[in-house]
């Protein structure tokens, strides 16, 4: 059995993080469905950037787009639409058979917007509706101004997955504004079932302190974080305030781990994807980790401790190093929206690039 069946036996879910019109197109994307066990998709400004600047798949498109007067966002967002509906559409099996738990795709609001709430929740429900798709998240970052964004996003019936968590305080925080939104609907009389992933980025924290740590505590601080959340998440769905709701008919928010390439030259190439083994959440990975962990991944032996392992231990000694790991979330945090927001300038860039070359 390859790893990524295992993965997938244990209850975890595998997402594809990449989005291409070849992988779509080729039957690549059906191959991993059926082989590889991959249940959903997430997408970034960077990827479309790399597809469109390196590929002639979007050219004709383009070209008709921008003779029909469109242009920057708004013909990116014509791009990566057809895109994601057609992905959307492939996973639509898995999301009935699954009653909604898996079989997602997730579009990104404009990184811009990542201290706007209006415009951000203006912009979600625009795109959502746009796409007219039931399994499709708008991404929004958990911000300290992505968060009411969130809750009022939730409210308003859009599915969220809730990007750039870096800390267990920030997975607490993302799950409290989506629970705020559901607490809402349901005094409103509306139908609760609004579903939601909660993302965690792991490898930023190893790459930010490789140089930092000795060598019995280098790259163990994105898994600890990994693990302290998993805990909060545990938790969570134990709470009364959870059981309320679901009492209501409210269905979990998804703890997702993204960002699960390794970024150690000097480790292993599937270095979190045994470690990340947790039953009933997910695990988004770039194309080159997916293919690699299923042609070498090894067994998977042991889930993720409920009771987040050593993830305490780990933490304290990583601390007693040097490293300030509350500064540092939220140093990893700032950075991560602003390296999107470069990536949406550089993505816009090759778009304007492209369609001038182009007519």
């Amino acid at each position: 059995m390859k790893a990524t069946e295992q993965l997938y036996e244990l209850g975890q879910s595998l997402w594809l993080d990449n989005i291409t019109r070849d992988l779509l197109t080729s039957g690549t994307l059906q191959r991993y469905i059926d082989e590889l066990s991959v249940t959903g998709l997430t997408s970034n400004p960077s990827i479309f950037d790399h597809t469109i600047t390196h590929s002639k798949a979007y050219d004709d498109e383009i070209v008709r787009q921008a003779g029909a007067g469109k242009a920057g966002e708004a013909l990116f967002f014509e791009l990566a639409i057809q895109d994601l509906t057609k992905a959307a559409d492939m996973f639509a099996p898995i999301n009935k058979r699954t009653a909604g738990v898996d079989g997602w795709v997730s579009l990104e609001v404009s990184p811009l917007l990542a201290h706007d709430t209006a415009k951000t929740v203006a912009d979600a429900r625009s795109l959502h509706a746009k796409a007219a798709r039931s399994n499709l998240f708008i991404k929004i970052p958990g911000t300290l101004e992505g968060l009411p964004a969130i809750e009022e996003a939730i409210f308003s019936g859009i599915p969220v997955n809730v990007t750039l968590l870096f800390s267990r305080d920030d997975y607490v925080c993302a799950a409290d504004a989506y629970m705020r939104g559901l607490e809402r609907r349901v005094a409103a009389g509306l139908d609760p079932d609004v579903r939601s992933v909660a993302s965690i980025f792991v490898s930023r924290w190893d790459k930010a302190t490789l140089d930092k740590l000795p060598a019995d505590l280098r790259d163990r601080l994105g898994i600890a974080v990994s693990q302290q959340s998993y805990k909060a998440y545990r938790d969570l769905l134990e709470s009364d305030r959870w059981q309320r709701l679901e009492g209501h008919g409210a269905r979990p928010q998804r703890l997702l781990f993204a960002s699960t390439s390794t970024k150690d030259p000097q480790a292993s190439d599937v270095l979190y994807e045994g470690a990340l083994a947790a039953p009933n959440t997910i695990n988004t990975m770039p194309e080159e980790t997916l293919l690699a962990f299923g042609e070498h991944g090894g067994a998977i032996d042991r889930a993720m401790p409920r009771h987040g392992g050593d993830a305490e231990a780990v933490l304290v000694a990583i601390t007693r190093a040097g490293v300030d790991v509350a500064a540092l979330a939220r140093q990893l945090q700032n950075e991560g929206a602003k390296g999107f927001v470069d990536s949406w300038k550089d993505l816009l860039g090759a778009i304007e690039r492209k369609s001038k070359a182009l007519t």
